[in-house]
């Protein structure tokens, strides 16, 4: 008898992706095949977004188009999972009838006997229970990746007014670092040479767990005692993390990173509005001025530290001052990355109800300017590293030009190069850049710094 074949296509952030991963090394432990081709699965699961209205649509729209497949097949079982399901259950399921299960961002470990259950019944089966604890659950990452991502807590606590991940993932829940070591272990055996690290809210990991151990401390992170632990592992040449709040950035945090190499020097710093009038309305809780002094520490105890962020245009209330401060703000930090998202309403959540909001015109035009500003940065940011030396790890074959291979610095720029005989990989090599585009560094071999 073959083997049933599932499809999981996921949208949204690195902690969805990193979910779907794990469902899928539990359905092939349970004797299921994995596929890319819709017309071979037996069953297809949507993990899905709730952070932006687009995300929403676009799942929704998938979950919409199965049932032309459903006709084609009726066997066909369809499964929506994630964030989407967490918030919109009900919804779900009433307006999609071929849909035979639901699983909330806590019940993914159900996948398998859900499928099973789901058989013997007409109705959909709805599990979106959230759980108090984190599942650990150390073997579920595919074989031979040169980097992996490591969930290391979940939830959040901030309730920022505009943001539904409190809803949908729950309360700030953290993993012990012994398990965490255990599973970078693990991998780093397996060949893995890069980490990374995720969570909702990850530098305020371990907080939670200390207050209620009565170990907190506030001028002590545990999530750099979790960095200083991963630096130790021989097999692991880089660690990155995502996604922060900036002011749990301490300064336990900001000299570990300062004084262990393996970091990346790409901090991944979500500013969302230059205003301090939509900063406290956003309810961010830190001001512009601390933002920006939060940064300058780290320019000035970091060597070569780089910053990204996350942008919201368009929030209700948005004048033409407060996007000038925005504006004003990334020109003077000089992020290397700027992830813009129009404000979209969130169900349930405050701004939501508040009043100006504004229209997608204005939305889209603030957008562009912010874009344009970055482009014009980039440019020239990159120009600045013709003629140096960069040290990069091999990720392979150019995904643009199979005769090109491809890496990335500590930065997280990618490099373009001519492959090498020895070159494999994993490796950290040594790249003289030549020349530079908006996106992406070019330049040639010069010598090895680590073998994968």
């Amino acid at each position: 008898m073959s083997k049933e074949k599932v499809l999981i296509k996921t949208y949204g952030c690195q902690m969805n992706d990193r979910d779907s991963e794990a469902v899928e090394m539990d359905l092939l432990k349970s004797g299921y095949e994995i596929t890319t081709e819709e017309k071979d699965a037996d069953v297809i699961i949507l993990n899905t977004c709730s952070v932006r209205d687009q995300a929403e649509r676009k799942a929704l729209g998938k979950v919409g188009s199965l049932i032309k497949l459903r006709r084609k097949n009726p066997k066909l079982q369809v499964g929506v999972i994630g964030c989407m399901a967490q918030s919109r259950a009900d919804d779900i399921v009433e307006k999609n009838a071929h849909v035979n299960f639901v699983a909330g961002t806590d019940q993914l470990h159900k996948i398998p006997e859900l499928i099973e259950k789901s058989k013997d019944t007409e109705d959909a089966l709805i599990e979106t229970g959230l759980s108090r604890d984190i599942m650990e659950r150390l073997d579920n990452h595919p074989e031979g990746q040169m980097n992996a991502s490591v969930a290391i807590m979940r939830g959040c606590n901030e309730y920022c007014t505009y943001c539904i991940v409190p809803f949908t993932r729950g309360q700030e829940k953290s993993r012990t670092i012994a398990s965490i070591i255990a599973e970078v272990k693990a991998l780093s055996e397996k060949g893995v040479r890069e980490i990374m690290y995720l969570g909702q809210n990850i530098t305020a990991y371990g907080l939670i767990e200390a207050r209620r151990d009565r170990t907190f401390n506030k001028e002590v992170s545990p999530f750099a005692a979790l960095l200083r632990e991963t630096a130790k592992i021989e097999g692991i040449k880089r660690i990155r993390f995502t996604s922060p709040h900036a002011r749990y950035f301490n300064d336990d945090l900001i000299d570990t990173i300062a004084a262990e190499p393996k970091i990346c020097r790409a901090i991944h710093f979500p500013l969302q509005s230059g205003s301090n009038r939509l900063l406290k309305v956003m309810r961010r809780r830190h001001t512009a001025e601390e933002f920006l002094s939060w940064i300058n520490k780290m320019k000035e105890r970091i060597d070569g530290i780089t910053f990204t962020t996350d942008l919201i245009v368009g929030f209700p209330g948005e004048t033409e001052e407060d996007f000038k401060a925005t504006r004003d703000m990334c020109n003077e930090i000089d992020f290397d990355q700027q992830f813009i998202f129009r404000y979209s309403t969130r169900k349930n959540t405050p701004a939501a109800q508040m009043p100006n909001q504004l229209d997608e015109e204005t939305k889209i035009e603030r957008n562009q300017i912010l874009l344009k500003d970055l482009e014009e940065r980039l440019t020239h940011k990159n120009e600045q590293r013709v003629g140096t030396i960069e040290e990069i790890m091999v990720e392979g074959v150019s995904k643009r030009n199979d005769d090109k291979w491809t890496g990335r610095t500590t930065n997280y720029k990618i490099v373009i190069f001519d492959p090498q005989e020895d070159v494999k990989v994993g490796d950290l090599i040594n790249i003289k850049i030549e020349r530079a585009t908006q996106h992406a560094l070019y330049g040639s071999y010069v010598e090895h710094t680590s073998k994968a």
